[in-house]
């Protein structure tokens, strides 16, 4: 009779039919994870709320989540197969018997004793039994296989790398939170003349973020409503020809005081942003009017924000010395003190014929010299010793910002504009963008952009126009 565990080992080996003999048994120790329940509950689809919900289970008669009973159950199948009798088994049969809930912390102890062999067609049965710390019994049963007959000896698979994150649902609404007790502001929705952005505007309504006024051909705004299904109750309706016509009315509502913000609908940038900038008529401010994107990117432990990458094409230093400003005075709006700055290149060190470079050289300076405020301010750093402490060691440098920023500064739009667009598309980022340094907040979406992130970038504006008011 012998006794085999599972060890860590590069080879996965079976026992055949003729080398076991009954009372030989194999066990494997697991403790329960809240992670093995999300993912047994992705892989099945077994979202029963005993497992998945802790305010339904907490008022159940277990009060808290358990295990799905299945769980244990493949850890016997994880014997069976990998160790005891291993590779080449089939499964025939199996009965099981569940004595108690296994909880979040329970450590299993999986017992595999061979019972009965049958010699005419290789099969054997297995007592199986589970037990807790507490040496209780929790699943029992039997289970008879087809065993295999010849020795079977490779190497282990190599599976890909399994991380659970946040669904976009789940981080959407952890984004909104940043809204929670604030009443709404009255924002104007320019040219809102394709689905996306007139829903991004209505479910901002009813999310009880905004007033809209929607700014552009009426007509087609009320057809589009009606071929969407979308009800515009509580909006005001301003008529204006075309596009161009809507930009000029939204900014000069929101010059005038009679909006706190405003929308990009389904029109070119340029043409929402020359009526902003224009030295008469516009929005301008004493700094430089910049963008912002902030990602929430499901394998970076904390909100990115990236500028600019849709407004600024090449700034210069100067021009950078505001935009590393504009962010830092949001990061401040969303609670973030002492936000981390990465000033971005393609090296971190200092190179005379790398022009970003030299700006992160002066950028970091003129922070010390209190010219930049409200933040740490780091750089050259390349993109990986920004957003990564191991890249960073690596590499030696010791940096209070390296593998912690809040803050990406690009060098330019372009770079900008791909990294910002690589995370959204490749990382599953949930993005959202705003403009700074304007009277006012000024959602700069996408015209792809969906109505998700539209809204999720109007409550960063939210957030903005209720702190312009407890400064006025």
């Amino acid at each position: 009779m012998t006794q085999f565990q599972a060890i860590n080992s590069e080879y996965i080996e079976n026992r055949t039919f003729d080398e076991i003999v009954i009372g030989d048994s194999a066990t494997l120790v697991r403790t329960l994870r809240q992670e093995d329940i999300q993912m047994y509950a992705i892989m099945s689809g077994d979202i029963n709320p005993s497992h998945v919900d802790p305010e339904y289970a907490h008022s159940s008669m277990l009060r808290e989540v358990i295990a799905h009973g299945m769980w244990g159950g493949a850890l016997i199948s994880n014997v069976l197969g990998t160790q005891f009798p291993g590779p080449g088994t089939v499964y025939v049969d199996q009965t099981l018997h569940f004595a108690l809930p296994v909880r979040v912390g329970d450590t299993l102890t999986v017992t595999i004793t061979c019972q009965k062999k049958f010699p005419r067609n290789h099969h054997i049965v297995f007592d199986c039994v589970c037990t807790n710390q507490d040496a209780q019994r929790v699943i029992s049963g039997t289970a008879e296989v087809l065993a295999p007959t010849e020795k079977i000896k490779r190497l282990k698979a190599s599976l890909p790398e399994f991380k659970l994150s946040q669904n976009r649902k789940a981080r959407f609404e952890h984004l909104m939170e940043i809204t929670r007790g604030l009443p709404p502001i009255s924002m104007a929705v320019v040219h809102p003349c394709d689905t996306e952005s007139l829903k991004g505007a209505l479910l901002a309504r009813d999310r009880g973020l905004i007033i809209p006024t929607l700014v552009g051909p009426e007509d087609k705004i009320r057809q589009l409503a009606e071929a969407s299904q979308l009800d515009l109750y509580g909006c005001t309706v301003i008529n204006v020809a075309h596009s161009h016509a809507a930009a000029e009315v939204a900014v000069s509502l929101a010059r005038e005081g009679q909006v706190e913000a405003l929308t990009k609908g389904s029109l070119h940038t340029d043409e929402l942003m020359s009526e902003v900038i224009d030295k008469i008529t516009g929005l301008r401010t004493a700094r430089r009017i910049s963008h912002v994107f902030l990602m929430d990117v499901p394998t970076y432990p904390r909100l990115l924000f990236i500028t600019d990458a849709a407004v600024n094409v090449a700034p210069t230093l100067e021009d950078k010395v505001d935009i590393v400003q504009n962010a830092i005075d949001l990061a401040h709006m969303l609670k973030i003190s002492d936000p981390k700055v990465a000033i971005l290149a393609a090296v971190e060190t200092v190179n005379i014929k790398m022009q970003a470079t030299l700006d992160a050289a002066a950028l970091c300076k003129m922070a010390d010299r209190g010219q930049i405020t409200g933040g740490l301010l780091d750089g050259p750093l390349a993109f990986d010793n920004a957003i990564s402490v191991v890249a960073a060691r690596t590499k030696g440098i010791k940096s209070a910002v390296a593998g912690q920023a809040d803050i990406l500064l690009v060098p330019d739009i372009e770079s900008g504009n791909m990294l910002a667009k690589q995370l959204e598309y490749l990382a599953d980022a949930l993005m959202s963008g705003i403009v700074l340094g304007a009277r006012v907040p000024i959602v700069l979406t996408s015209r792809s952009d969906s109505a998700e992130t539209r809204t999720a970038s109007t409550a960063v504006a939210v957030v903005m126009a209720h702190a312009k008011r407890k400064n006025i």
